[in-house]
């Protein structure tokens, strides 16, 4: 991967920002490997800080270690896939009820705004930047719930699947889709419908389940590497 960025300030938050992106972006896809020489050439590092980024990224659920291996982009069954999501059903539900009776009309247009990010994302066929920005908007919905603990959860169920959303954001159609529920989303809530908010984006959920299904049912591809 070509890198042309300013560094953060020191080289493990350096490796681990780029390793990250190379995982939500599907640079790297579930199940690749992490060759530690490779990465450290590349990001012109040395094996301590990338070792410390790979743990950190071990702890998000990002990567896994296997013993005489190393590491490797951590990869979820289809059962483990359908579980995350089900759980993520059951505390989103929750966020988003409590979000819509404690909304104001500044929240509203703050999320609209998150809205045309993601927008402006999918018209470019940016996943790396639609990753993020759809992130931004469903995080921010949840945060109005003003329950950080909840919060705090539902943020490390997306960690375990941040590299798949990446993959279902490949598909064209699938952002179109993401946009048109968002949308739905938002107009629920500002009819002040908290039930249909939940029902639209139980929908939105479903339809990635499915169609990461497919995917991932797909004859396996060469992995990317990280050089």
């Amino acid at each position: 991967m070509t890198v042309q960025r300013t560094r953060p300030p020191t080289a493990q938050q350096f490796v681990l920002d780029e390793l990250r992106r190379a995982i939500t972006s599907g640079r790297l896809r579930p199940g690749a490997p992490i060759r530690q020489d490779v990465v450290a050439e590349e990001f012109g590092v040395s094996r301590v800080p990338l070792r410390e980024a790979l743990k950190t990224l071990q702890g998000e659920g990002l990567v896994t270690y296997r013993a005489h291996r190393g590491y490797y982009v951590e990869e979820l069954s289809l059962g483990d896939l359908r579980e995350v999501y089900r759980i993520r059903t059951l505390l989103e539900e929750e966020a988003v009820r409590r979000a819509a009776a404690l909304m104001t009309a500044a929240d509203l247009a703050a999320l609209d705004r998150a809205e045309d990010e993601v927008e402006a994302a999918a018209r470019a066929g940016d996943v790396l930047a639609m990753a993020a920005a759809n992130r931004a908007f469903h995080m921010a919905l949840y945060e109005y719930a003003a329950m950080p603990r909840l919060v705090r959860l539902i943020r490390t169920l997306w960690d375990a699947t941040d590299a798949y959303r990446s993959i279902y954001y490949g598909e064209g159609v699938n952002r179109e889709r993401v946009v048109g529920e968002h949308r739905a989303a938002l107009a629920a809530l500002r009819a002040g419908d908290a039930d249909e908010a939940v029902r639209v984006l139980d929908v939105h959920r479903a339809h990635a389940v499915t169609a990461l299904e497919h995917l991932m049912a797909e004859p396996a591809q060469e992995p990317a590497e990280t050089g």
